[in-house]
């Protein structure tokens, strides 16, 4: 079965917009692992404007299944997951102010780069994946780097799907069976829904996880989170 990650960025959006606690990330956090789901993603940003580094930290004493953390990886990145060491850090290329990621690693221009930072992860007990676009030669590059894993980026397979086009799902299944025979999990997130999760999943093969938050959460303030979390493990089964 593939693996649930529920990225609660968008509860501390929530909680954030009054300047209070309510939501409780933690509280969250915790209700979400005993839903069901198999583990919390956050992704911190230097403005702090959703995730702060100090959620990152309070974290560790109520994660029990899988804790990752995504990011640019920054000095101060770098530093906040050596200090936490969640189970997975997975490293995105975002820019400074962007709202949202929006590209995967170019793991040939910033190989060398990506290889000294893993390096350091991986000595450090911390399990690695590098954000990446479905290009073969990105994902050959990625391999060199040392990760243990990649995450597809989703999106265009998302736009694909909602025009109708299911052949929008070709460049993820022939990078997800090229990552495998080089040793690399798969795993994926970005715009994936409860309307599109199922044929990714079945059209994916050895796809180990996925991340999923803006849409679960929306998805949540008609159905329920609880509700919303089995629906997406039942169609992950």
């Amino acid at each position: 079965m593939t693996k649930l990650s529920v990225n609660i960025n968008k509860i501390a959006t929530l909680r954030n917009s009054r300047g209070g606690d309510v939501p409780n990330l933690l509280n969250v956090a915790s209700d979400i692992q005993d839903f069901g789901a198999d583990g919390i993603t956050i992704h911190p940003r230097p403005d702090e404007r959703h995730i702060k580094y100090q959620d990152a930290r309070d974290l560790v004493s109520v994660v029990k299944k899988e804790y990752n953390i995504e990011g640019n990886p920054i000095k101060s990145f770098i530093d906040l997951v050596l200090e936490v060491r969640p189970t997975q850090v997975t490293l995105v290329p975002d820019t400074i102010d962007a709202i949202t990621s929006s590209a995967g690693w170019d793991t040939i221009k910033h190989q060398s780069f990506l290889k000294e930072i893993i390096d350091e992860f991986k000595q450090n007990g911390i399990r690695t994946s590098i954000f990446i676009d479905t290009d073969l030669k990105l994902i050959e590059a990625a391999q060199k780097t040392g990760a243990d894993r990649i995450e597809l980026y989703t999106e265009e397979f998302a736009t694909q799907f909602d025009l109708g086009n299911r052949k929008g799902i070709i460049p993820y299944s022939d990078a997800a069976i090229l990552a495998d025979e080089l040793g690399l999990g798969v795993n994926a997130g970005h715009d994936l829904s409860l309307e599109n999760i199922k044929f990714f999943k079945d059209n994916t093969p050895n796809l180990l996880e996925v991340s999923i938050g803006h849409a679960l959460i929306a998805e949540s303030l008609y159905l329920g989170l609880e509700n919303v979390v089995n629906m997406y493990l039942h169609r992950l089964k």
